[in-house]
């Protein structure tokens, strides 16, 4: 007899979840004069710690010296704030569910390695995307999006079409 465990996690609606977020993008777009977006503070840190592992290189290259002032560290940019904000939410998020843990979710089929290995790659082929395309799904889709941008609605298009003709190929690494 196969022993099943019942999901004990209760989640929130996303209609009423994808609501909040919509009130959040109105917000942040009425208190800082633009839109939400991460990887934009993936890119202030890089440029910190090369500013402090390589100054010179820093100051040299084109495209770090763009970020780099002499009264201003590239950190002190309020989606650095925004980012730790998410992680701290997410830590008390997991707290008052009980979903704090060290797990790795898997389909059967595959190994714990396999999937970390997929996500490891996945997130690094979607961050250098969001530096090319210039925006994540939050800064260049939802932003661009709630201002009627047609970029937003269009790379809102190309991240889900992409990702959904990707899943048929990987999708035995899920199912």
């Amino acid at each position: 007899m196969k022993v099943t465990e019942k999901n004990r996690h209760i989640y929130w609606n996303p209609y009423f979840g994808g609501f909040l977020l919509g009130l959040i993008v109105l917000f942040t777009f009425y208190t800082t004069g633009r839109g939400l977006g991460a990887s934009g503070a993936m890119k202030s840190s890089v440029v910190a710690v090369v500013e402090q592992v390589a100054p010179s290189h820093a100051e040299n290259n084109a495209y770090y010296s763009k970020f780099i002032s002499e009264d201003k560290s590239p950190l002190n940019t309020w989606l650095i704030f925004e980012v730790i904000g998410m992680l701290i939410g997410g830590m008390i998020s997991g707290g008052l569910s009980g979903r704090i843990g060290w797990r790795v979710q898997h389909s059967p089929k595959i190994t714990k390695r396999r999937r970390l290995y997929f996500a490891l790659g996945g997130g690094m082929l979607f961050g250098i995307g969001a530096q090319i395309g210039r925006g994540c799904t939050s800064g260049a889709a939802l932003s661009g999006m709630s201002v009627l941008s047609v970029g937003g609605f269009l790379i809102t298009i190309t991240i889900f079409g992409t990702g959904y003709l990707a899943a048929y190929f990987f999708r035995k690494n899920w199912i």
